[in-house]
């Protein structure tokens, strides 16, 4: 965290859980338009990766609600341990080919170590804590399994473990 800065109630993050593709450019625009505050703007998107040649796309499959509510906990804890100016979370749903987008992460902060930190922070929370679900399809035509959760990722995640609930 940078200092012990207030942090603005008024800091609301856009959290969107869709199907349709999304602009990155586009939301990083979004989230500065008319703001002389901030310093710092980092932006993650995930990708679906195609294992080697094998993976055609991945179905992704969310808790509606539930979903969106999680990220925006999420959020919330990365906008007051970062003092964050600014957050865009977005996460797609339905049947996802390689080499698309998946998830966008835009945090916005005073400073560039809180921005990388807060992008970091919601990541790791969302890859462990938000109720997605990915299962593979094949470049065979298979439909092969639901893809398990990580031991890395629940690493990554608790180096976070001082955050306040």
């Amino acid at each position: 965290m940078t200092g012990a800065q207030t942090v603005d109630p008024a800091v609301v993050p856009v959290i969107r859980v869709q199907r349709e593709d999304f602009d990155p450019a586009l939301e990083s625009n979004r989230l500065t338009q008319g703001r002389h505050d901030i310093g710092a703007l980092v932006s993650f998107v995930g990708l679906c990766r195609n294992e080697a040649g094998s993976l055609q796309a991945l179905e992704l499959e969310h808790y509606p609600g539930m979903a969106e509510t999680e990220m925006s906990r999420i959020a919330g804890l990365a906008i007051k341990r970062f003092s964050l100016l600014g957050l865009t979370a977005i996460h797609r749903h339905g049947r996802i080919a390689a080499g698309e987008q998946i998830v966008l992460v835009i945090a916005a902060a005073p400073h560039r170590q809180a921005a990388f930190d807060g992008a970091n922070f919601v990541m790791d929370f969302l890859k462990t804590s938000a109720p997605f679900w990915k299962k593979e399809h094949g470049k065979d035509g298979t439909s092969g399994d639901w893809v398990a959760a990580k031991d890395a990722d629940d690493t990554a995640r608790d180096r976070w473990a001082a955050v306040k609930e």
